[in-house]
């Protein structure tokens, strides 16, 4: 019992240096990238390590996560695959989000899309999933209506600096109400299979890619 009780210790120690260490490196590395894209000369650099900026932090909360096995990764490349099938629909018809098209920021693309969105969508969604996991709401609807709230007060911060540095452009130079509805449903649906998925109790990973997430992209909004 003793052996058993002393690697449950172990374990733990171990989650939570990993958990540490995990959140420092989102805040160094989104702390970087707030001043890079704010210095004049190196913001182009700077967007050029998008795509792997977030190849990184999709690395970081993977290794955080408790319990990494073959459940944690169909439910990464399901959330992958909904994620950019629900932007080529929005790219190619407009049904979903609205008239818009991708820029070079994020990087390679498949039919017009950025690989990366998916990976940016699984990250949003898992980070919002942890967070609402980790609250003291009880009810599954109630958890999932409020972060997907959350993701979309989230957008309505990400567009203006999305415009600005050539992630995506809008026909019109409009963003249209139709995008923060469809990233409401969305990001509900999503939210609904992170649910479903079950998961052990998760690290502050997640959430403290979220705060940053929106502390970075509020401070480029002010400054640009």
């Amino acid at each position: 019992m003793e052996g058993a009780q002393d690697l449950n210790t172990q374990l733990s120690t171990g989650n939570v240096k990993t958990e540490r260490i995990a959140i420092i490196i989102i805040i160094l590395f989104h702390a970087v990238g707030t001043v890079g894209f704010n210095l004049s000369g190196f913001d182009a650099k700077f967007l050029n390590l998008v795509p792997w900026h977030l190849l990184l932090m999709a690395g970081v909360i993977i290794c955080s996560h408790n319990r990494p096995d073959a459940k944690f990764g169909l439910f990464a490349l399901l959330l992958f695959t909904l994620g950019f099938v629900a932007e080529l629909i929005g790219v190619h018809t407009g049904w979903l989000f609205g008239s818009y098209k991708y820029g070079e920021t994020l990087g390679v693309k498949l039919f017009g899309v950025p690989l990366m969105i998916g990976i940016n969508w699984f990250l949003l969604i898992y980070a919002t999933g942890v967070l609402t996991q980790r609250s003291r709401i009880k009810n599954i609807y109630v958890r999932i209506f409020v972060g997907a709230l959350v993701l979309v007060l989230l957008d309505i911060l990400i567009e203006p600096v999305a415009i600005h540095f050539d992630y995506w452009h809008w026909a019109g130079n409009t963003i249209p109400i139709k995008n923060y509805v469809c990233w409401f449903a969305v990001s509900a649906l999503m939210l609904f299979i992170f649910e479903k998925f079950k998961f052990p109790p998760q690290s502050k990973a997640g959430p403290a890619l979220l705060a940053m997430e929106f502390v970075f992209f509020m401070i480029l909004g002010l400054l640009n």
